[in-house]
C-alpha cells in the first residue's frame, strides 16, 4: 500500500508520477507480488491509479472515519476472508477471488491490513513525511513511534537544512 501510494507525483523518489505506463505497473508488480489475474492493460492501470488515490485519501483519516472507508471497500468487493497457501507462501488471508480485478484485490488487501491497524488502535503510526518537500507516506514501526520522515534521505536532507540554518544564525 505504501509503495503504491508513494508512486504518486510529489511522493515518489523522483518527484514524478511513477505509475503512468502499463510497464511501470508491471515493474511495481515485479517488486510487490500479487497472485491471481493481472491483465497488464490500460484499463487495469487506470483502475490501480484510482485505487492509489483512494488509499492515499484513507491514510490520514481519523480512526472512526477510516473504519467507514475500510468497511465500504470490503462491502464493495463482497469480500469474504479465507485462508490460502500458494507458491512459496505459508497460510495467509485472501478475501477476493483470484480472478477479481487487480485494483479490487489491492483495495481489499489494504483494507485487511488497515483492520489490524485500527483494531490495535495504532492509526497514529500511519504518517505523512515531515520533510518540507515530500508528501511520501510511511508506517512508523519505531519502538517509541517517533519517526518523522519516510526515508533516511528525507531525514538527512531536513537535518542538513536545520544544521545550515543554525550555522547561519551563529
Amino acid at each position: 500500500m505504501v509503495a503504491l501510494v508513494n508512486t504518486e507525483a510529489g511522493r515518489s523518489r523522483t518527484g514524478d508520477d511513477e505509475l503512468v505506463t502499463v510497464q511501470q505497473l508491471g515493474d511495481l508488480l515485479n517488486r510487490y507480488i500479487y497472485t491471481g489475474r493481472i491483465d497488464r492493460d490500460q484499463a487495469e492501470l487506470d483502475a490501480v491509479r484510482q485505487a492509489r488515490a483512494r488509499l492515499r485519501d484513507t491514510w490520514t483519516l481519523d480512526r472512526d472515519a477510516m473504519v467507514e472507508v475500510v468497511n465500504r471497500m470490503l462491502r464493495e468487493a463482497n469480500a469474504s476472508p479465507y485462508l490460502a497457501r500458494h507458491d512459496d507462501l505459508d497460510w495467509h488471508i485472501h478475501a477476493t477471488d483470484p480472478d477479481a480485478p487487480l485494483a479490487e484485490r489491492i483495495r481489499v488487501e489494504a483494507a485487511l491490513a488497515l483492520i489490524d491497524v485500527i483494531r490495535t488502535n495504532e492509526t497514529h503510526r500511519l504518517r505523512v513525511c515531515g520533510a518540507d518537500d515530500c508528501g511520501g507516506i510511511f508506517v512508523d514501526l519505531s519502538r517509541n513511534g517517533s519517526k518523522r520522515f519516510c526515508s533516511v534521505r528525507c531525514g538527512n536532507r531536513m537535518n542538513m537544512v536545520a544544521f545550515r540554518a543554525r550555522k547561519a544564525e551563529s
